[in-house]
């Protein structure tokens, strides 16, 4: 990329860069072939309406393109650029992608159209046009405007001045021949063929892309001098040329006496329309509109390969995409495109790929005036416009523009909705690391600002408690098994936060820090997680872990669950107690995991001891409860276990907990053993075979952290994944579980 940088490319202004390729681009054949069938349709006053509405929709458009190009440094890419700045590389990939290849199919059907323009000359004792013959000279033309594209831009854009030369000439040759000619009172009233065509909203259809393609010119914008001016000026000025020009043809052909209503509603007669009323027939006319498509095909081949260039320095394409030619032209991405529209000429007809293309440039005007609307909803301190537009406005013209999609065709745009949002899907899925800042970031923060301000006020129920978990790992490959229980306790009702310590020796930590954390999201991504990553650095682990769960969280959303392995060894694990009692002190429950061969992906056996202690009955139920909610463990069976030395207190605790779990809406099933003996014999008798065993973690005396130890290694010994719940936060669910032995 290095050596892009250093070509001396040449840099355009505002009238050749911008406006003359997006002035031409509107006043396409569209214009000419069915301006006079439009008036003839609907008559003068509902003309004026379809032009104003349709330019309304196109300016909207425009302003909201000029918001975001004067917030930025507009760079390659055009529409793509301004999209995947706003929006992120996802959203900018997902339109981008397909207005490469609408570009480069437009290159196609303006050679194929030019080529028909120019067989209208085809001698009559020749016979009938051969395929072979339209085919051919829509290849020929298609190699020569891509041979000039690649060797200059300069040229081709230069090339554009004398066809809009030609374009203005043949609309003042309309405006002499209707004023020299008869004219009568205005053509008001609609004609028959209006209902017998589908009505307004068809006729409106059938005109609305003539107002589109005043993007060509953003498509130049890694060709400005200076895009931030260049763009919002010479995209406004050319809708509102086009708009200015489109009110005024109307009226010509709504006041002369040349046409009758036949011809002006027979679509056949459609360029016979200008030729038979401007001044020196078709001498102007014909030579402006093939000027006309000449100058569209010019616009497709400068703007299709500078998307791929920009995708490719993104890295949505292969890299060898954005290397320049000496001139400063993307050769290669544009010999590509030349390759694929010769490709496309096999094809033959392209009426239907055309009203595709159409419908994807929508999608690209709903995009843009989308991001428009975000970014002055979010209005992040960094969104600065020159140009600003109220987000109102903008998702008034993305509506109007979804409205024209399904006017259009509503299979085709349904078809395009599915590609935009499949590529979406796709990038989405790629995890795509992006160098820049984008409006979703914004959004979600305000989002989140909204969601927390409303808690700030409320009081949390025993109703309303869910797992806010901080767990700490030293890896996410050696604390896998933890990582799955958090993710099963969690998904879709908690939050779930990977927290890894690492020691500020006073070397580099940040870079070290900023590398462990990435690793550690694309291992989490792989696995198929959801949870954030903080690393810390620490001075002590034991201190920071006490001092890091004290504080962690946001406002009404402070974690309230701490989660971590059980040590291996006896000096880790009274550090890891003596912890534990202080963050009891500060109302976090905490979960301590020791499992042998790692946690089963479908578990058959969830059993919760209860022993009497503390509160912990209800955390484990609730854990319990939670880890069912997932599919693979759904038909896994909860077993509440206890032990008592006589049969009446059997009797009564079994009585107590069945009475009590229809309350809490959780099915377990109940056992009850009267045994003197060791706990632990009880204990591997019953639920060795079980694939997750919940024991209660018991309050850390100073002094008894060696003997609480030894006691818990004693408990997983036997057993397959033990998990140590100590319960200092949660209501109580279970008041009744918690006094039936009193």
């Amino acid at each position: 990329m290095a050596k892009n940088t250093v070509n001396k490319t040449r840099k355009f202004g505002t009238f050749l860069g911008v406006y003359t390729p997006s002035v031409l681009t509107i006043l396409g054949l569209v214009m000419y072939l069915r301006f006079g069938w439009v008036v003839g349709n609907v008559g003068l006053g509902w003309t004026m309406v379809i032009v104003i509405l349709a330019s309304s929709i196109t300016f909207i458009t425009g302003l909201s393109a000029s918001a975001i190009a004067t917030n930025i440094q507009v760079g390659v890419g055009g529409e793509y650029f301004l999209v995947s700045r706003s929006l992120g590389m996802e959203s900018g990939g997902a339109i981008g992608i397909p207005l490469y290849f609408c570009r480069t199919l437009s290159v196609t059907f303006y050679s194929f159209g030019l080529a028909e323009a120019i067989l209208i000359f085809w001698p009559i004792d020749w016979g009938t046009i051969p395929s072979f013959a339209l085919q051919g000279l829509t290849a020929v033309l298609i190699i020569l405007v891509t041979l000039l594209s690649g060797k200059s831009a300069a040229i081709t854009l230069k090339a554009q001045i004398p066809i809009m030369i030609l374009v203005g000439l043949s609309i003042l040759a309309l405006a002499a021949g209707v004023l020299t000619n008869d004219i009568h009172a205005p053509l008001m009233k609609a004609s028959k063929a209006t209902t017998d065509s589908g009505g307004f909203w068809f006729v409106f259809a059938v005109f609305f892309p003539a107002v589109t393609g005043f993007t060509a010119g953003i498509g130049m914008s890694g060709d400005l001098k200076k895009p931030r001016k260049s763009i919002p000026r010479g995209t406004l000025g050319a809708v509102l040329t086009g708009a200015l020009i489109y009110l005024i043809i109307p009226i010509l052909f709504s006041i002369t006496g040349l046409l009758t209503l036949d011809q002006l509603t027979d679509e056949d007669f459609g360029l016979k329309t200008w030729t038979t009323v401007a001044l020196f027939g078709g001498l102007l006319v014909i030579p402006a509109v093939w000027g006309a498509i000449l100058s569209s095909a010019f616009g497709s081949i400068l703007g299709g390969p500078r998307v791929l260039q920009a995708l490719s320095m993104d890295g949505l394409a292969p890299k060898f995409l954005s290397k320049l030619s000496k001139t400063g032209q993307p050769t290669i991405a544009t010999w590509i495109s030349g390759a694929i529209a010769l490709l496309a000429v096999s094809l033959g007809s392209l009426n239907t790929i055309a009203q595709l293309v159409s419908i994807l440039f929508l999608t690209l005007y709903v995009t843009i005036n989308f991001s428009a609307a975000l970014e002055g909803l979010v209005a992040e301190p960094s969104y600065r416009p020159k140009i600003k537009v109220p987000w109102y406005i903008s998702i008034l013209g993305a509506l109007g523009a979804v409205g024209v999609m399904f006017l259009i065709s509503p299979w085709a745009c349904l078809i395009a909705l599915v590609i935009v949002a499949g590529l979406y899907i796709w990038l989405r899925s790629k995890s795509l690391e992006q160098q820049w800042g984008d409006v979703s970031v914004g959004f979600w923060i305000k989002v989140a600002r909204y969601a927390l301000l409303q808690l700030k006020d409320r009081s949390f129920y025993q109703r309303n408690w869910r797992p806010l978990m901080l767990i700490f790992v030293k890896s996410v490959d050696k604390d896998l098994s933890l990582i799955k229980l958090g993710e099963l306790l969690g998904q879709n009702h908690g939050i779930l936060t990977l927290a890894h310590l690492i020691s500020s020796d006073g070397s580099i930590v940040d870079a070290k820090r900023r590398a462990i954390e990435m690793e550690m999201r694309k291992k989490i991504a792989h696995h198929g997680f959801q949870a954030f990553i903080e690393v810390h650095t620490v001075a002590d682990f034991h201190d920071g872990f006490v001092e890091i769960s004290k504080g962690h969280g946001l406002a009404g959303l402070r974690t309230n669950t701490i989660m971590l392995d059980w040590s291996h060894d006896r000096e880790g694990q009274i550090k890891e107690l003596k912890a534990i009692e202080a963050l009891r002190q500060k109302d976090k429950n905490v979960i301590l995991l020791n499992s042998k061969s790692g946690l089963t992906q479908r578990g058959k056996m969830i059993d919760i001891w209860w022993r009497g202690q503390q509160n912990n009955g209800d955390l484990m139920l609730m854990c319990a409860y939670l880890i069912k909610l997932n599919l693979q463990w759904e038909n896994a069976q909860i077993r509440i276990l206890s032990v008592t030395k006589n049969e009446e207190q059997k009797i009564r605790l079994r009585k107590g907990i069945k009475k009590l779990l229809p309350k809490a809406r959780i099915k377990a099933s109940v056992h009850v053993f009267v045994y003197d003996g060791n706990f632990k014999d009880i204990l591997y008798e019953n639920s060795r075979d079980s694939d997750l065993v919940f024991l209660g973690l018991p309050e850390v005396q100073p002094g008894n952290e060696f003997q609480i130890a030894q006691n818990m290694d004693e408990l997983c010994r036997g057993l397959e994944s033990t998990v140590f719940v100590q319960n200092n936060g949660m209501s109580h669910s279970l008041p009744i579980l918690l006094n039936v032995l009193d």
